[in-house]
């Protein structure tokens, strides 16, 4: 019996070796010159694969696996190649590896490349490269490593540019590894806008595209004639990050729809985190000059004059003026003067109770309705456990995320 559990775990060990972290394993380059193949610098990983490999993120059956994921930086060509040290065998190890190719075919459009002499043979092409659609906007970056300048562009594409559909099943691959509730859309649904970011760039003397981010808009029909469009997804490509890409697309995006007297407002579709901060600096720094956001009327309070003038003037929805209202009033609050910070602290906190107000209104309704036995079951269900700390501790948190909103404007 001894020698059987030894040899388990012999076996374990040795299995356990074969295991590889997907987000390690994935390699996935955007590349302009052909040294870049050879340059770890231009790597980077996915922050996701759970939605290919599972939960744990872990690819069985490989010791030293690298699934490679190159792209041509501009129209996105794919290199996807498969290596590994070794491999579990179903004949000496009774195991079978896990069929890490089609899993990442199920994703990648077909028409790949599989060898780097083909890849460098299309980089050779990728000076016919041009973006698709319609210019909105232009900007320049500031680039620390190249310690220049790099000038960036904002189109607006649709399904009917040449080339368009193609390079945009390309494109949304990258979704699957940054978001982490990623899903392809339906490109065939004509309400659907594409907004895509490009960096220009030098080589042998001409100048080339590389995509730098996109993002997605669905237009919702509202009654009688307007539209509303929701932001979907919104993806800016690792290496540029924190380089300002989001503030500007999203700020052309809303300044793109502003110009359109068919659309109420804009929306976005399950927010995250990150992107909700972003909106708040874009939309702080578009309504901070509407008259309504005066000082003197920021102190009177919350109106309907700041949800009517935002949305007929920059179709900023009700929500967001109303954080837009709490950010500009803290800027215009003396938090150093007892009376100002108490009325703004009264102010937020009278809006962050208004949820649970709201329960204690549906819960008085159900004592009356209700037998006891099925009010406690109710009870337990909603927590009314709104204590005081919380209350401070969410007010807290919001003015932190605040002052960095208004750091950011201060700087801009």
């Amino acid at each position: 019996k001894k020698s059987f559990s030894s040899g388990l775990t012999a076996m374990e060990k040795k299995l356990a070796e074969y295991k590889c972290n997907t987000n390690e394993a994935i390699q996935l380059k955007l590349v302009r010159f052909p040294e870049d193949l050879e340059d770890d610098n231009t790597t980077f990983n996915p922050e996701y694969s759970h939605q290919l490999f599972g939960d744990d993120e872990v690819a069985f059956g490989y010791k030293g696996l690298k699934i490679l994921l190159y792209y041509i930086a501009g129209n996105l060509s794919t290199l996807f190649r498969i290596e590994y040290a070794s491999k579990v065998n179903e004949k000496f190890d009774c195991v079978e590896a896990d069929d890490v190719e089609n899993k990442i075919r199920e994703i990648i459009p077909p028409g790949f490349c599989t060898n780097t002499d083909d890849f460098v043979s299309l980089l050779e092409k990728e000076v016919n490269f041009k973006p698709f659609g319609m210019l909105l906007h232009t900007y320049s970056v500031h680039n620390e490593e190249a310690g220049a300048d790099i000038t960036c562009q904002i189109y607006k594409a649709d399904m009917t540019c040449p080339g368009f559909r193609e390079y945009h099943e390309r494109l949304q691959t990258f979704l699957m590894w940054f978001i982490e509730t990623a899903s392809f859309i339906d490109v065939d649904d004509e309400r659907w806008n594409y907004f895509l970011v490009f960096e220009k760039y030098n080589k042998d003397g001409a100048t080339l595209f590389a995509t730098v981010g996109y993002m997605t808009v669905y237009n919702y029909y509202v009654y009688p004639d307007k539209t509303r469009p929701r932001v979907s997804q919104m993806l800016i490509l690792p290496p540029f990050q924190g380089e300002g890409h989001g503030a500007q697309l999203l700020e052309t995006v809303h300044r793109y729809y502003m110009s359109s007297p068919t659309v109420l407002d804009i929306t976005a579709e399950d927010p995250s985190e990150n992107y909700v901060k972003l909106r708040d600096f874009v939309l702080v720094k578009l309504c901070q000059d509407l008259l309504c956001f005066s000082p003197g009327k920021l102190m009177q309070g919350f109106s309907q004059e700041m949800v009517m003038e935002a949305q007929q003037k920059l179709k900023v929805n009700k929500h967001h003026t109303r954080r837009v209202y709490e950010i500009l009033r803290l800027r215009a609050t003396d938090m150093g003067d007892a009376e100002q910070s108490r009325s703004y602290r009264l102010d937020i906190k009278r809006r962050l109770i208004g949820p649970y107000k709201k329960k204690q209104r549906e819960l008085a309704k159900m004592r009356r309705c209700l037998r006891p036995e099925e009010l406690t079951n109710q009870l337990n269900q909603i927590d009314l456990n709104m204590q005081h700390e919380q209350l401070e501790e969410s007010f807290q948190q919001l003015v932190s995320d605040y002052r960095r909103v208004l750091e950011r404007l201060a700087q801009a």
